[in-house]
């Protein structure tokens, strides 16, 4: 059972891993203004998800096992303005992403000293009083592949499908004219599905 638990430990682990290259691989390349701008009604925003999920791993890994990441931010103590999720003209690129970087640190610190059974404690929910790690790892593996399937469609908004493609082996690698006829089959196939809803 203990080897058993070990690979699973490994596994969520290097997954966990895998996603963070691939959510700051999705800041390549673009500008200053491309990385902060809001590309959704909502504000959704490539920097303010890396930001976001800096706080993330630093509470869920930190406070959650009483071992609070040494650094304090100073984005962690207001939620005016949805703080956590855009990054203000002082805030820079390096910054953030240097403190997701401590933040994966101090997380993989954690998920090393502690066996996947080890309780914690999220002070901010209800309940259960206690949670294992193996509920946080699976808990924040969800989260940030949720948030880098966000980047994904923002990265596409910035870039095209051409570019995606080329990135993403889960979609066919074709030109961008390619990609507008295949767009325009599937407006057409929505427009004939409900035409009494057709624009």
């Amino acid at each position: 059972m203990a080897a058993e638990y070990a690979d699973a430990k490994s596994s969520l682990h290097s997954s966990l891993r895998s996603v963070r290259k691939a959510m700051l691989s999705k800041l390549e390349g673009l500008s200053e203004y491309d990385i902060r701008r809001p590309l959704t009604p909502t504000g959704t925003n490539l920097l303010g998800l890396v930001k976001h999920l800096s706080i993330v791993e630093a509470l869920y890994f930190g406070d959650t096992f009483g071992r609070p990441i040494p650094e304090h931010l100073r984005w962690w103590d207001t939620v005016e303005g949805n703080a956590s999720m855009w990054a203000t003209e002082a805030e820079s690129r390096a910054e953030i992403v240097g403190c997701y970087r401590r933040a994966w640190a101090h997380a993989d610190a954690t998920i090393d000293a502690l066996a996947l059974d080890s309780p914690g404690r999220v002070p901010w929910w209800t309940s259960p009083p206690s949670v294992p790690l193996f509920n946080i790892l699976v808990r924040v593996l969800e989260e940030t592949n949720r948030h880098v399937g966000h980047a994904d469609i923002l990265r596409e908004q910035l870039d095209g499908p051409a570019r995606i493609a080329t990135d993403n082996p889960n979609l066919p690698n074709h030109d961008a004219a390619w990609w507008e006829n295949y767009r325009g089959r599937v407006e057409r196939a929505a427009t004939a599905a409900r035409p009494d809803e057709a624009p």
